[in-house]
């Protein structure tokens, strides 16, 4: 999470709390530094979360009505338009 904050704890507040502080990082998705002897030693932070997929996320809201395989017969201007050289 990229708005967390960061505390530091020492390994045996960290021990003797785990299960509050479990529950309170997954609440706050605050980071915690553990430390021992006055040394970071390890750092507890949320899960992030998996993000869905992008791929067939409208499926829901888009309906395919009729043919879209088939080449349809409409003239389009570019038919039409005389050719003219590239560079011109």
């Amino acid at each position: 999470m990229s708005t967390s904050q960061t505390r530091t704890i020492k390994a045996t507040e960290f021990t003797a709390k785990c299960r509050t502080l479990i529950d309170e990082v997954a609440a706050t998705g605050e980071e915690i530094i553990v430390t021992q002897q006055g040394k970071p030693v390890g750092k507890f932070v949320p899960v992030e979360q998996p993000r869905r997929p992008l791929w067939g996320l409208l499926a829901s809201d888009i309906e395919i009505i009729g043919d879209i395989v088939s080449p349809i017969d409409v003239e389009t201007d570019a038919d039409t338009e005389p050719k003219r050289p590239a560079n011109a």
